[in-house]
Formats: C-alpha cells, structure tokens, sequence
C-alpha cells in the first residue's frame, strides 16, 4: 500500500469539491485529506478513488460518497476522546476518518465477510478501533453509553434502543425512510434528556440489517 503525492494531490482536490459542497468544518476536510482512500479500491479501479461518488465493494455493499462520508461526520460535532459507535463498518472507511478525528470508536458490521476484511485491512493502515460482529440495529450495550452515534446505512425509523446508547449532551446521526430514500436525521439528546430532531438533505443508502432494520427478505 503506497500513498504518493500524486494520490495526495489527487485528495486536495477532492477537498476543493466538498467545500463547494457545503463542508466547512477543518477537521472534518483535514481527516478526509488524510485518510488514503485508494487503499480500499482494487488496482483496477483506482482512478475512482477520489471522485466524489459511491462505488460497490462486494456483498452488496458500496464504499460511500466522500461527500455522505463527511456530511455526516460533520453532523457529529466530533470532539477529540469522545466515545463513537459506528453502525455499519462496511469498506472501514468512515471509521478511518472518525479515527482520524481523534474519536474512540467502536464499529460494528452485520456481513461476517466484510467484518472479517476490514479487521485485517484497518490495522495494516495504522487503524485501530473496536470491531465488533454483530447486529448493528440493536447498537453495542458492552461499550455504551456512547457520546456520539452514527449509522451508515439506512433505517425504516430510528431504534430507541440507541438514543437509550447515547449519553445526554450526545448525538446520533441516521438516514431515515425507505430503502430508496432517505433523511438524514440527528437526533440530539439534551442534558435533561428531552431529544430534539433534526432534518437534513436526502441520501441513499445500503439497508440496515438486523431486528430494529430491515430483514433480509424485505
């Protein structure tokens, strides 16, 4: 795995792309410069790298549009040491940038066979977080209460299994709606614990899987 300075290039230019996007905050674009994403595309598809769009990474599953990747880690609000889950593992590159960040994360991933790559791929590029198998819908009791949420991949509603996962003060971040559609959603959870909801633009998104999901025949 090599990064160049043509691949770092490659990156400032996807950054100029998210600022014209919207993406303003510096920690957000600085993790998405560091973070090399040619190393979850196979040789063959490299240029697709850094253009700003999706790309399939096998089992049904596609490595989200940077754009997605740093619309919803901005709507975190990331602080440095605060406790993350992320819902949904998928190609490992939103836990990257969340590690990137500063954040500690566990990451969980209903597939056994992107489970199983990501937790060999991740530490190779100095990537560390908690990989957990498992049934993402439900969130990570073992870990919670967690400062902040984040699901990457869509939800027929928002589970109260996980705003009951979040400590007060803390976020969670989901697309919401069919599996067409969807609205990201955050849902902040303030210190006397009355929740406020907030919308934001339409994405789409693989299912979430599991018992507060989408089943697999659906």
């Amino acid at each position: 795995m090599e990064d160049t300075y043509k691949h770092k290039g490659m990156r400032k230019s996807l950054l100029k792309i998210l600022k014209q996007k919207g993406i303003k905050d510096e920690a957000v674009l600085q993790a998405v410069y560091k973070v090399p994403r040619h190393f979850f595309f196979e040789n063959a598809f490299l240029e697709h790298a850094y253009q700003d769009k999706a790309f399939p990474i096998g089992e049904g599953q596609t490595i989200s549009q940077p754009y997605t990747v740093a619309f919803q880690t901005e709507l975190l609000q990331l602080k440095p040491g605060e406790k993350v889950l992320e819902i949904g593992t998928g190609s490992g590159y939103q836990c990257c940038i969340l590690l990137e960040m500063g954040a500690r994360v566990t990451t969980i991933e209903f597939n056994q066979n992107l489970h199983n790559k990501v937790k060999v791929m991740l530490p190779k590029m100095g990537y560390n977080p908690n990989f957990i198998l498992g049934d993402g819908s439900k969130g990570y009791t073992a870990n919670a209460p967690y400062h902040k949420i984040i699901v990457t991949a869509a939800a027929p509603f928002v589970p109260g299994v996980l705003i009951k996962q979040l400590v007060p003060g803390g976020n969670l971040v989901i697309p919401v709606g069919d599996q067409k559609l969807q609205k990201m959603l955050r849902i902040i959870k303030t210190e006397n614990k009355t929740l406020i909801k907030e919308e934001f633009d339409n994405f789409s998104f693989v299912p979430l899987l599991g018992e507060h999901g989408w089943k697999d025949n659906e």
